[in-house]
């Protein structure tokens, strides 16, 4: 990988991570349309690091206050009917289906779950979901002309039940194209949270799950030698900085807009995939790897 390619990778997961749009899927299709190498899921796992060192840093008044209720819930009984003592709880919960499903689909993961026909097929699916979970709340919010607005759930009503719904539309996003955040976030419009609750809760879900694939993707590369370091690591710092900004940006956006604009590009982008793949304009395969 050079330099260039390392620079506009790590701009595209900066720009795709914390949108509904599936940066894996857009990874793939930069170095597809590109002619590139696909950068692989070891790539697009630890560039995933640096963008959730933003969503760290960008809540990290929320992580602190978490963790350090979660721990003291652990010594003290009163503390666990603490709301953050309690969320520190759901976010383990939530995170046991990816990790569950990374581990045993490791293969598919890596190899056949990244063909472009997959890809195009989960931003199409995936975006029509998204649709109509915004619609769903739209109206909720809105009321009608023989319906008043309906409240809608915020953080202080998750349960564990909720908590695992969430943890397995998080675990979607292991195939290209559904997108981390697309299909948590639908996920908790279906269960009636507000756009800002379902967001909020689908970027702390996002921590342990993301760390722990990092994690484990770097140990791999040290030991395989397989990762060119420099270039992933300068994507990764890129991917940090621009994701910073896109979070802030998006934390403002969903408390008063829709998500459709997502919604057509994703459709859109699915079917000009279909197109090209079906035309032979472009391989559904990743490209073979030149050493």
């Amino acid at each position: 990988m050079s330099w260039f390619e390392s620079l506009i990778l790590g701009l595209v997961q900066g720009l795709t991570e914390f949108l509904p749009v599936s940066s894996s899927a857009h990874l793939r299709l930069t170095a597809a349309f590109s002619g590139w190498e696909d950068p692989g899921a070891a790539f697009t796992a630890i560039t995933q690091l640096g963008t959730e060192a933003a969503v760290l840093i960008y809540f990290r008044q929320d992580v602190g206050r978490i963790l350090a209720a979660w721990f003291r819930s652990l010594t003290n009984k009163e503390m666990r009917r603490d709301h953050d003592a309690q969320m520190g709880w759901l976010v383990i919960v939530g995170s046991i289906p990816i990790g569950v499903l990374g581990v045993t689909l490791k293969d598919q993961i890596e190899g056949p779950f990244r063909d472009l026909r997959i890809t195009a097929t989960m931003l199409i699916v995936m975006g029509v979901v998204i649709g109509i979970a915004d619609r769903l709340a739209a109206r909720d919010e809105n009321g009608g002309r023989h319906r008043a607005p309906k409240q809608r759930k915020t953080l202080l009503n998750l349960n564990t039940k909720d908590g695992l719904l969430y943890g397995l539309c998080q675990a979607m996003a292991l195939v290209p194209g559904v997108s981390r955040s697309g299909a948590t976030i639908s996920g908790g419009l279906f269960m009636g949270y507000t756009r800002e609750a379902a967001a909020r809760y689908s970027f702390l879900l996002a921590m342990p799950a993301v760390l722990a694939s990092g994690a484990f993707e770097l140990k791999d590369a040290a030991e395989g030698g397989h990762v060119a370091w420099g270039p992933t690591m300068f994507a990764t710092v890129i991917a940090f900085v621009v994701g910073y900004a896109v979070i802030a940006w998006f934390m403002k956006f969903i408390s008063h807009k829709s998500f459709m604009p997502f919604v057509y590009y994703r459709i859109a982008l699915g079917i000009v995939i279909i197109a090209l793949v079906t035309a032979g304009a472009l391989s559904p395969h990743a490209a073979e790897s030149a050493g």
